[in-house]
């Protein structure tokens, strides 16, 4: 139901109709299946994303599903074959899944584990209260850590509580990759916005110091939208940069006004979600 009603407001927009689609019957009816969004209360655009991707994920899933059994049904004249690996698949996989892989070594004994984890938004922590880049993040995301005290690992060869470094690197890289900017975090005991300036590449993102040599996925990504967060932690105000896929232009979402920007104003110290 709510991919349905996204649906309806995608062909809206790319219509070309109207000067701008409001959301109103997609965040109604999404709001009924995720009652935490249905007021009119300031909510996280992360969180926000990752449940509408979830969803979808769901949603789409279900469909796949149900062609696999019209296709194996007598009826249909079908191949008997099992879906089983392919059901728990949808576009959204496809298009936006990663997978991390860390490297977990006892100091003790020296053995070495990996632990898979699944993504489809990467949280980058924000190294710097005046300015950094992007690229900064990214080496604070995945420089080794070392676990001790309340933080060591259970070691299956040693048997007990042990110090161990970890080392995160992608083991697959999605065909659109999200970073979240956490530029809300806590400081003295207090929970406040940081208002670092991240500088982000438009194009040539490179990817390759982080992934894995035995990931074969493309390593190079180009920017095609940014979330905005004006505001602090009690009252703020989103906007969007979006990259218009033919025409190649960045345009600004700002409610109800659709305005036509040049590359340079890309560059925004608001930026809290990054799409490339």
């Amino acid at each position: 139901e709510c991919a349905t009603a996204f649906g309806c407001l995608v062909s809206d927009m790319w219509l070309g109709e109207f000067d701008y689609v409001s959301p109103e019957a997609f965040h109604s009816i999404f709001g009924k299946r995720y009652p935490a969004f249905s007021k009119r209360t300031q909510h996280d655009a992360q969180e926000f994303l990752i449940c509408v991707l979830d969803d979808f994920h769901e949603a789409f899933k279900e469909v796949r599903a149900q062609l696999c059994r019209e296709r194996r049904s007598p009826a249909a004249g079908a191949s008997t074959r099992s879906s089983r690996g392919t059901s728990g698949t949808s576009v959204i996989t496809r298009l936006f899944e990663g997978q991390l892989s860390y490297s977990i070594r006892c100091l003790t004994c020296k053995a070495l584990s990996d632990r898979p984890e699944s993504f489809t938004v990467l949280s980058l922590p924000i190294p710097s209260t005046g300015m950094c880049s992007l690229q900064d993040c990214l080496e604070c995301f995945f420089q080794p850590d070392t676990l001790t005290r309340n933080n060591q690992i259970h070691c299956y060869w040693c048997g007990g509580n042990q110090d161990a470094t970890i080392e995160a690197s992608i083991t697959k890289a999605p065909q659109i990759i999200i970073f979240h900017l956490k530029r809300f975090a806590w400081q003295d005991k207090y929970r406040r916005k940081l208002s670092t300036t991240v500088c982000y590449p438009f194009s040539d993102l490179d990817l390759s110091p982080y992934i894995s040599t035995s990931c074969h996925s493309n390593t190079e990504y180009s920017l095609c939208a940014v979330v905005n967060h004006a505001g602090d932690l009690d009252y703020g105000h989103y906007t969007a940069f979006c990259k218009h896929s033919v025409t190649k232009h960045w345009y600004s979402f700002d409610d109800a006004q659709v305005t036509k920007i040049p590359d340079s104003a890309v560059q925004a110290d608001t930026a809290y979600l990054l799409f490339y």
